[in-house]
């Protein structure tokens, strides 16, 4: 009798859902160390709540990016391993910083292709979530860090420079000052608060972190570190989904709610009961659940 009801209960969950979506990041590894283990965990977690998209937290490709919209990788890193029918939806990907290693307008460029990858900026709102009162920021964090061992490996790479950061500043400062969604959402690929080996960017902290508590942004979802952490500060819910391929050593921090170390992504749902967060394994069995209401 459980089981019987607890089968009924989650289509009725998914049907309450107004939009799911899905949250992965640091995975292009040709489908090595667990990214085609999540990719099938993420396809069937798309099939049960009928996820209109998925959001690409950046470090795309490894280890350096994509040369161009021709490049290999494309196929073996990303069409061949998200494969599944229910992942045919619009990918709405940020960039990384081994992005940056690579040639990141080339990203920018397989979006203009047919096909459900979605770059048309650097930073940009996300259309498909325009119609359920929810607006999805996407943010460049590359430019706005000071990682001067990253810039090196960029000019390693041949690549010397990223795009000055404040016309993207002034560019978020005014789409959270005209937004008048019930639900915001912002995605960058550096943390601002992390327990991981990358920790929290204190540049993200200074520039962006007090526009989100300003403007009641209820979750910025990134990567970087590689894991799966919910972090909450303030009105503000950190969404770490880093974990799209390998996993890194986390740690909890001030705030903590959830950390776990393992391979996995995470999910959405938007409905009657507000914004609602899950985090799934390579196994796709559920490690988290949260209401992200503030």
């Amino acid at each position: 009798m459980a089981a019987a009801a607890l089968a009924a209960a989650a289509p009725a969950r998914a049907q309450a859902a107004a939009l799911a979506f899905l949250a992965v990041g640091d995975w292009g590894r040709e489908g090595g160390r667990s990214q085609s283990a999540v990719a099938q965990a993420m396809a069937q977690a798309a099939r049960e709540t009928g996820s209109q998209f998925v959001l690409s937290v950046g470090d795309n490709f490894y280890p350096g990016g994509v040369t161009s919209s021709r490049d290999p990788q494309w196929r073996t890193s990303f069409e061949d391993v998200y494969a599944d029918a229910s992942l045919q939806t619009p990918w709405y990907a940020a960039l990384g910083n081994h992005d940056y290693r690579g040639e990141p307008e080339a990203q920018l460029d397989y979006g203009r292709l047919a096909g459900r990858w979605r770059m048309p900026d650097r930073h940009y709102v996300v259309e498909a979530a325009s119609s359920a009162d929810l607006e999805i920021f996407v943010l460049d964090t590359t430019p706005l860090v000071a990682d001067y061992g990253e810039a090196l490996l960029r000019l390693c790479h041949g690549h010397a420079t990223t795009p000055n950061p404040e016309q993207q500043l002034r560019w978020f400062k005014s789409q959270l000052a005209s937004s008048r969604a019930s639900w915001k959402v912002v995605v960058g690929h550096h943390p601002i608060h992390s327990g991981g080996r990358h920790g929290g960017e204190p540049a993200l902290a200074q520039n962006i972190e007090p526009l989100l508590q300003a403007h009641g942004v209820q979750a910025y979802v990134c990567g970087h570190d590689h894991a799966l952490q919910h972090i909450q500060v303030g009105g503000t819910h950190h969404i770490c989904s880093g974990a799209g391929s390998s996993a890194g050593a986390a740690m909890e921090i001030a705030g903590s709610r959830f950390c776990a170390a393992t391979p996995g992504f995470a999910l959405f749902r938007l409905g009657g009961s507000g914004l609602e967060l899950e985090f799934r394994d390579a196994q796709g069995r559920t490690l988290h659940q949260a209401s992200l209401a503030t």
